[in-house]
């Protein structure tokens, strides 16, 4: 009996045998990738958090200005009990009225923005009935800091203040810091630092070392400089700015991804997949019929 031969079985190999697949993203080069994604996205979210802590605070200023700016006056003694009290979130733009004598000389800060450019802020201080001093800011005025220090400080170029006891509405502002490397030169100051202030005006321990008050008006009238303008209610650009940093996130996130999807179609080329991928793509691209791109080339190539 003839031995029956069995042929062999035909080997079935998959198409996409072979083919690395996704496995390139586990490469040193494609986690550094990530790496640098992650950190970016933690930058830009940092960046965008910051745009929204700056627009709570410009928020937070809008409603200061709307609560406190034309609020009536109240008596100085009683917005700030204490010289060096001064609560700025709830007491900025609170307007005050004071009654005293202006003291001595007045004191120039210097390098403040004003309509005619770079000028001076005039700082006067009132001496109250009961003996505490308070600092008033009556206005800008267009004399170089600078140039006062150089040259002195002529009384004929200040607006004059009023004579004996005068009743002062001001709106108050916090105290400003000391500027480092920045000096004070006979009575021009870098910053309305308060405690400086009081020393350079012999008024030490009596005087309101917490907040100062902006000029509103005085009776009876004198001349002082020129007044700031209301503040604008503007909370800023800082909504979109938050936004965008998070849209660079996405974009980023995106350029990543197209990278990945066209590095997967180079190493995969010739795969059921990928063949897949670009069979319904043209077939896509048959029912949208040419683009204007499509034509503008046929008609180039011609």
């Amino acid at each position: 009996m003839a031995e029956r031969r069995t042929g062999a079985q035909p080997e079935i190999r998959d198409p996409d045998a072979g083919q690395p697949g996704w496995s390139f993203l586990r490469s040193p080069r494609w986690i550094g990738y990530f790496a640098l994604l992650l950190i970016f996205s933690i930058a830009c979210v940092l960046l965008g958090n910051w745009q929204f802590d700056r627009r709570d605070e410009a928020r937070a200023e809008i409603e200061r200005i709307d609560n406190n700016y034309d609020a009536p006056a109240v008596s100085l003694a009683e917005e700030l009990p204490r010289l060096e009290g001064f609560d700025e979130d709830a007491q900025k733009w609170r307007t005050v009225e004071v009654t005293g004598e202006y003291l001595g000389e007045p004191f120039l800060a210097r390098n403040r923005p004003g309509p005619g450019g770079v000028g001076s802020d005039l700082i006067q201080p009132l001496r109250t009935p009961t003996g505490e001093v308070f600092f008033v800011d009556r206005g800008w005025v267009p004399i170089d800091g600078g140039e006062a220090e150089r040259e002195g400080l002529q009384e004929a170029d200040l607006p004059r203040v009023p004579e004996g006891e005068v009743t002062v509405e001001a709106r108050l502002r916090a105290a400003e810091p000391e500027i480092p490397g920045r000096s004070t030169s006979g009575r021009t100051v870098a910053s309305i630092e308060l405690p400086e202030l009081a020393r350079l005006a012999g008024v030490e321990g009596d005087a309101y070392t917490g907040a100062y008050g902006m000029l509103i008006s005085e009776t009876p009238a004198g001349e002082h400089g020129v007044l700031p303008p209301k503040p604008e209610r503007d909370e800023g650009p800082h909504l979109s700015y938050a936004l965008q940093w998070y849209v660079f996130i996405l974009i980023a996130a995106i350029g990543v991804g197209f990278a990945a999807r066209q590095e997967y179609r180079r190493l995969n080329a010739g795969s059921r997949i990928v063949r897949d991928q670009d069979r319904r793509s043209a077939e896509r691209r048959k029912r949208r019929g040419p683009s204007d791109a499509d034509v503008e080339d046929a008609l180039l190539d011609r």
